[in-house]
């Protein structure tokens, strides 16, 4: 009996590796490496704010609507729950995006003021903040092309035959993922553009 629990058992491993669960496992896992990546750039990004958005207040005082909406949209961008369950929930993904979106959209906003303040340009803090802005919104697009393209992979995965029967039993289902506004957006590092007073595209900074 022991010998043929044995066989038993070497037969579901054999069995197991040969639909695809352990690459399954090794998709899933990679999905999750890569998410926190991308939370970890969004993460650098919003620890930006405060320090842009004082430094540009000691030059542009009136500018209150503009710090107002960065603000908030930091503090939206923090009141988020965002854990790992959001990877198999479409709409709070789609609400993680939309918060991080208007992010992008109140710091575009914020660099076109800082263009009306020669003092403000000249600023040695400012510059390596903008310098720091620049890095980071590059960060988080290379972080969200490998998300995107390693949620793929694992869609691939458990939707093709027979990894798809394996992936029932064991509720493995389709993963949600960024939407885009064209394919360029998650394969070309956004333009933060200091020099023209023009904000970057909305698309190019979620």
């Amino acid at each position: 009996m022991k010998i043929l629990r044995m066989l038993v058992l070497l037969l579901l491993v054999v069995g197991l590796s040969g639909c695809g669960y352990n690459a399954m496992q090794r998709q899933d896992e990679a999905v999750k490496a890569a998410w926190s990546e991308v939370l970890n750039q969004y993460q650098r990004r919003a620890d930006l704010v405060p320090n842009l958005v004082n430094t540009v207040k000691g030059y542009a005082q009136h500018e209150e609507k503009v710090f107002v909406e960065v603000t908030n949209a930091r503090a939206k961008v923090g009141s988020l729950q965002v854990d790992a369950n959001t990877l198999n929930d479409a709409k709070k993904l789609q609400q993680f995006q939309a918060a991080q979106g208007e992010l992008g959209n109140a710091l575009s906003r914020l660099m076109a003021v800082s263009e009306n303040y020669p003092q403000l340009k000249a600023d040695g803090l400012f510059q390596n903040l903008q310098a720091q802005l620049e890095g980071t919104e590059n960060r988080v697009t290379v972080a969200r092309n490998r998300y995107v393209q390693a949620v793929q992979a694992y869609n691939s995965m458990i939707r093709t035959f027979p990894n798809n029967l394996t992936a029932k039993i064991f509720g493995y289902k389709i993963k949600p993922n960024f939407s885009v506004d064209n394919e360029k957006a998650i394969s070309t590092a956004p333009v933060v553009d200091f020099g023209t007073g023009t904000p970057a595209p909305a698309a190019s900074v979620h």
